[in-house]
């Protein structure tokens, strides 16, 4: 069976909003939020080929979903912010952080600056900028995270290329201290750990179930900093009787880090499609990264509230025929989307994506990376038997302007472009399961791309306790 996807590329200008690829549909658990606005910021300076232009910098807030703030910086200079855009916790593979040497730094400079040092006399001795306010603070941490997200600095170590990398400084004296002091000092950190995280999250089964398992169908391993988190299953779930349990088949309401989770179907059900929730509430790691499917400049997070955050998996049954699970995440380092297309059933599923016809074989998973351009937004729906679709959208934001080395972009308006939809029946085929391995990778190749060619607008750029040392 051969089940169609269309990929659509819109027009998007930066600074206006994009509905649907905000809500966040691909696969990735932790903090949702949307962005009230610049909490502390001053002026700054951004001089490149001899031009000069000033932006604010400093210090976002945002409002958590179900409860929660959040206060981040932002990691792409020349990205406009866009005011109510929403925000979701990413790991930093999906963004441009995934693929700068320099993140580690980025971290660093969270964890021992404003607002996470919150001693600012401590701050002002070790930066030796007497008098140093809130208000500083928040501007010389921005600027010294942009002099390593975007090497708009004179240590970035960053060639020039294409043009010429900018150079960011602080009006304010005592600012500019604070970010020359580090920039020089930092060194690289690891990622930090998601807030919450769902391995295995989307699976999918053949039913009757065997007896040996009670048509358990997992395991769901859960990974969270929280304590314990509580797990609810969807309207779908409880209407065709599919029970939440643990290993040993024992009703399961909450979970602790590490827990693994099962979907039980009962012996029976008809073909069909179900969902479970974890939600708790935690504080989100500083570090971590935040972004928006509206192209709105990405942000790391220097500091959380006790937030809501929650993840969701899904499983799909049937008991013969191709019976699919898939999931999309984005993948900066080869610059596209990263689709895992799981098949339990007992035929090959079959499904065309961008003029590509990919086969998985029963009980295989594969992947198909979908080669995409810088800032390209994203909108396709696959679809399988007994009315399991699975939709995946977004925009791909993996490089920060200033770090571009294709060349400059337009700075005033959008060029213009043509959008429309991608695929149709190319005749070649990719079988995702052909070395014969459980698990092989494929990139589309071949396929016109319609570009959208972004013009970027004006900026509007919008506690962990004193520490008597740096980390």
């Amino acid at each position: 069976m051969a089940l169609a996807s269309g990929l659509f590329v819109t027009a998007m200008v930066t600074g206006a909003p994009l509905a649907a690829a905000g809500e966040g549909t691909q696969d990735q658990g932790g903090a949702t939020a949307t962005l009230a606005g610049l909490e502390l910021s001053g002026a700054a300076i951004v001089r490149v080929n001899g031009e000069e232009r000033h932006v604010q910098a400093g210090l976002f807030e945002m409002a958590v979903d179900n409860g929660g703030m959040l206060r981040t910086y932002g990691v792409d200079l020349d990205a406009a912010t866009q005011r109510d855009a929403r925000y979701q916790e990413t790991p930093w593979a999906g963004t441009s952080l995934g693929t700068n040497a320099a993140a580690g730094k980025v971290r660093w400079i969270l964890r021992n600056s404003y607002p996470q040092v919150n001693d600012l006399a401590e701050l002002a001795r070790r930066a030796g900028a007497p008098g140093l306010t809130e208000q500083d603070a928040a501007t010389g941490t921005q600027i010294a995270i942009w002099r390593h997200s975007d090497g708009a600095g004179a240590r970035s170590g960053t060639e020039r290329t294409a043009r010429e990398i900018p150079r960011i400084t602080a009006v304010d004296p005592q600012a500019e201290k604070l970010a020359d002091h580090l920039e020089r000092k930092a060194r690289s950190l690891p990622e930090p750990e998601a807030s919450l995280l769902l391995d295995d999250s989307a699976l999918s089964a053949r039913t009757p179930p065997a007896a040996r398992d009670d048509g358990r169908v997992g395991p769901v391993k859960v990974r969270s900093n929280a304590r314990q988190a509580i797990v609810q299953p969807d309207a779908r779930a409880l209407a065709a009787g599919v029970r939440i349990v643990d290993a040993k088949g024992r009703p399961v309401t909450t979970v602790r880090d590490g827990g693994e989770l099962y979907f039980a179907i009962p012996e029976g059900a008809a073909p069909g499609s179900a969902a479970l929730t974890v939600q708790t509430s935690t504080t989100v790691p500083v570090g971590r990264a935040l972004t928006s499917g509206s192209r709105s400049q990405t942000q790391v997070l220097a500091g959380s509230s006790v937030s809501t955050v929650s993840a969701t998996a899904t499983v799909n049954w049937a008991g013969a025929g191709p019976i699919p699970a898939l999931s999309g995440e984005r993948n900066c380092a080869d610059g596209g989307l990263d689709l895992t297309v799981g098949n339990a059933g007992d035929e090959v599923f079959a499904f065309e994506l961008m003029g590509t016809r990919h086969r998985v074989a029963a009980g295989r998973t594969g992947t198909v990376t979908v080669p995409l351009k810088e800032d390209q937004s994203y909108d396709f729906t696959i679809r399988g038997p007994y009315g399991y679709e699975k939709r995946v959208d977004g925009i791909l934001d993996c490089r920060t302007r200033s770090g571009d080395t294709e060349g400059p972009r337009p700075m005033s308006a959008p060029s213009p472009a043509s959008a429309g939809v991608l695929g149709g029946d190319s005749g070649s085929t990719a079988d995702l399961a052909a070395t014969g391995s459980s698990r092989a990778t494929f990139v589309i190749g071949g396929v016109a791309v319609a570009l959208v060619v972004i013009g970027g607008a004006a900026m509007l750029i919008l506690r962990r306790k004193p520490s008597g040392r740096d980390e």
